[in-house]
């Protein structure tokens, strides 16, 4: 149960008090992408001053390796002169920014590239076009990625399907029923369930899931961007997706809120918070495989970005650094690296989709 005074969620009261009930997913879109008060809609919320950090904004390095990845397997491509370079929820271009910098040793990488974004926020987007136009690549701005034209693509998606809308069911008795944001008698939100049961919902569960205790949460995605990015790539491309969560499909709430780099309840403010929940790769991947593209992984993301060669980067920046920037570089391996099941290197993880006719991807070796 939670008490807001945000104007996003007095309409959201308003629109249950008139209509009933609404899904965590449709809760879930309203908080972060409502035209007006959605949370991506009216700031930017990266970064120290921000509300949350992601890995191109601790180091360069990271941003640094994805390049080189993305120019290795065009490579692996043919080196066509004319692909499109698409990232999916791009922040503050800080990722794009390294990456650029860092293909700039490939040759014929960077003048084959047409960069497209797929964005949302208005706000985030004039950050974007601020930071990137004095580099004079040709790059364009879409609100889905079905818009963004054909042909071969490399695309990149950091921290972005975690935000994208969960629904979720809950266990009572012997059905499931979706998870849902009531009213309660003194007005505030809180969680509840839909009157009536999922039909058929066990049945489309995995059959080490279908005997679940009472109680039990399951979380899912819409299938869309797996299968558009899957769509995508099978002919000529690949994908690259790092992001937190679990390689196998799994029962359990995820979803979360957090302002100013601490965890707060997702009822309070709406609009105020950045909600996420952990990915299901392995849904991503079955749905992305079903269609006929290759998977690659996933595998946690240190081990990515130590194939790639993190530690011999941070050696090299390390030699003509000073002595706090040394001692800067080395805490951004650790964070970047750390295990443990809250460690960014493990609780996050990489997950390539790529034609068939790529073979091996670099840093995925070892999973095939």
């Amino acid at each position: 149960m939670a008490d807001d005074l945000s104007p996003l969620g007095s309409e959201i009261r308003r629109l249950i008090a008139a209509t009933g009930p609404m899904t965590v997913a449709e809760y879930m879109r309203r908080c972060l992408t409502d035209p007006k008060h959605g949370y991506y809609m009216t700031r930017d919320p990266l970064g120290a001053r921000g509300d949350f950090t992601t890995a191109p904004e601790i180091s360069q390095m990271f941003g640094e390796l994805i390049g080189l990845w993305l120019a290795s397997v065009w490579r692996q491509m043919g080196s066509p002169d004319n692909v499109r370079l698409i990232e999916l929820g791009p922040g503050r271009a800080t990722m794009m920014l390294d990456v650029l910098r860092a293909v700039k040793v490939v040759e014929g990488f960077s003048t084959a590239i047409m960069l497209h974004f797929v964005e949302i926020s208005p706000t985030l987007q004039e950050v974007q076009q601020r930071r990137l136009e004095p580099l004079g690549v040709p790059m364009l701005w879409h609100k889905t990625l079905e818009e963004v034209p054909g042909g071969p693509c490399l695309i990149l998606a950091n921290e972005f399907i975690d935000a994208l809308p969960v629904h979720q069911a809950i266990r009572r008795g012997n059905a499931w029923y979706e998870r849902v944001i009531e009213l309660s008698d003194d007005d505030t939100l809180h969680f509840g369930m839909a009157y009536d049961a999922l039909p058929h919902f066990e049945a489309a569960l995995p059959r080490e899931l279908r005997q679940s205790p009472e109680g039990s949460v399951f979380e899912w995605r819409s299938d869309r961007v797996a299968l558009e990015v899957g769509r995508r790539v099978r002919e000529q491309g690949a994908a690259l997706i790092l992001d937190y969560g679990h390689t196998d499909v799994a029962l359990g709430e995820s979803l979360q809120a957090v302002v100013g780099h601490a965890y707060t309840d997702p009822l309070a403010a709406p609009g105020e918070a950045d909600l996420t929940a952990h990915v299901d790769f392995e849904a991503i991947a079955q749905i992305a495989e079903s269609i006929g593209a290759l998977i690659h992984g996933p595998i946690q993301q240190r081990d990515l970005l130590i194939e790639l060669g993190i530690e011999q980067r941070a050696a090299m920046l390390k030699a003509n650094a000073s002595p706090e920037k040394a001692a800067e570089i080395d805490l951004a391996l650790s964070r970047l690296t750390a295990a443990g099941t809250t460690g960014m290197g493990e609780l996050f993880k990489a997950l390539a989709i790529a034609s068939p006719a790529l073979g091996a991807l670099p840093g995925f070796e070892k999973s095939r």
